[in-house]
């Protein structure tokens, strides 16, 4: 162990994580920056609010809005020192805009850095930590976002970073009211063996980019733990790659690792590469939380974040599913991922990275089932989360997966016995998400 490590592990409070209540499932709801960036105003944040109720996604889970950078002016109030909200952008005032949205029946989410500037160069919260979480807390907010930019140096140790962002913590806990804490570290400093003891989620890797599998050296990490820097246009499978391995340092009583919002609707990839951008954010645990023009959004998008049974796994208080392999196949690879429900339930899902179709692999019981050997021995009802077919399997399942997509089930125990089931090929095209 190291002395940064055993320093760390010192003055972390005496707790499994932070300790304000929330987080028990990680967080759903829609961000502005995704589609947005800079472009944000009160009625852009207002009508993507009313749209989110209107179709359903309040009612599914996805009950927060968080508004993100370029919210404020560019100078703090010389008088007092709290960022100003900028009344061109908001000319009823911020607090009349987030008791419009609390109304609405949503938890309000806004964004700061933990650095001199945000990332748009507007005021950040460093060594302000105090008076901003007043102001925040005074506002109302239920969700704070904490990114990483022009942080005058204060990373390049864990340590370092820790105390940094153990302030904002801190202030946001003095306040009294209970506000979700979100960092967005970008998996620098080890920050998933840390803000477990600080923050509710925090994010693992570089900005999300619309892209299914696209290498861009903006974004050079390939594995979680390279040392340069994360960077951003990271692709789906670059994030997911990167978060696999740190499952483990997430669940319901630690917090989150945050794989970044999604970008289902802003047109930059196939409805099978999407479906698997969903089904593995939910599988993984990663906060759900929409990117898009939510009051543009076409049918057979909604219809895939609106997916029930694919919510209902992520929502479900257990881990996240584990990756048990990932193979070669043709010019890519094949995953499979496997995991507990907290009823006994598990969840099972084929990840098909290739560019071909994945037909009839058989999928074994002992794989599905390699970290409860003896559930291998049981038939299961197998539910196809996205064709809603139902089946009976023992021994093992078949699958088959179109390019780039992903077959997903949830396992529960039959009351067959294991030796008179069926097997089963599945067959998912994909295009089902009723």
């Amino acid at each position: 162990m190291s002395f940064t490590t055993l320093l760390i592990l010192a003055i972390a409070p005496a707790i499994w994580a932070l300790d304000n209540g929330l987080g028990q499932s990680p967080p759903m709801g829609w961000n502005s920056w995704n589609r947005y960036t800079c472009d944000i105003n009160e009625t852009v944040i207002l009508n993507n609010a009313k749209a989110m109720k209107e179709t359903g996604l309040l009612e599914l889970g996805y009950n927060h809005i968080i508004m993100d950078d370029c919210w404020s002016k560019r100078q703090r109030d010389p008088e007092t020192g709290k960022i100003v909200p900028d009344p061109e952008k908001f000319p009823n005032g911020l607090e009349d805009m987030i008791e419009k949205i609390h109304n609405m029946g949503f938890k309000f989410g806004m964004y700061s850095s933990a650095g001199k500037y945000t990332c748009a160069g507007y005021p950040g919260s460093l060594d302000y930590e105090e008076i901003d979480a007043k102001t925040f807390a005074d506002w109302k907010i239920d969700y704070l976002k904490y990114d990483n930019c022009f942080n005058q140096g204060r990373s390049g140790t864990p340590l370092i970073s820790y105390q940094r962002y153990e302030a904002m913590s801190e202030a946001l806990n003095k306040t009294g009211r209970p506000i979700f804490y979100a960092l967005c570290q970008w998996g620098e400093d080890q920050v998933w063996n840390w803000a477990s003891t600080v923050a509710n989620s925090w994010r693992i890797t570089g900005d999300i980019y619309d892209s299914f599998d696209r290498y861009d050296i903006r974004c050079p990490c390939e594995t979680y733990d390279c040392p340069s820097l994360q960077g951003y246009h990271c692709s789906i499978m670059n994030i997911v790659n990167k978060a696999t391995p740190l499952a483990q340092k997430t669940g319901p009583n630690s917090g989150w690792s945050d794989m970044d919002m999604l970008e289902i609707g802003n047109g930059g990839m196939t409805y099978d590469e999407y479906l698997t951008h969903f089904t593995m954010w939910a599988v993984l645990k990663s906060p759900l939380i929409l990117g898009n023009d939510v009051s543009n959004m076409s049918p057979e998008h909604l219809a895939l974040v609106s997916n029930f049974d694919v919510i209902a796994v992520h929502q479900d208080v257990s881990a996240p599913a584990n990756r048990i392999w990932k193979k070669p196949f043709v010019d890519s690879f094949v995953h499979l991922f496997s995991g507990a429900l907290s009823n006994g339930d598990w969840v099972v899902a084929i990840v098909n990275e290739a560019t071909v179709p994945l037909v009839e692999m058989s999928i074994p019981f002992s794989d599905i089932f390699f970290d409860n050997r003896d559930n291998a021995k049981f038939a299961w009802t197998a539910k196809d989360l996205w064709t809603k077919e139902t089946i009976t399997a023992a021994r093992h399942l078949t699958v088959d997966v179109v390019p780039h997509g992903t077959q997903v089930w949830r396992l529960q125990k039959s009351t067959h016995n294991s030796h008179n089931s069926n097997y089963w090929t599945g067959h998912n095209t994909g295009h089902n998400a009723n």
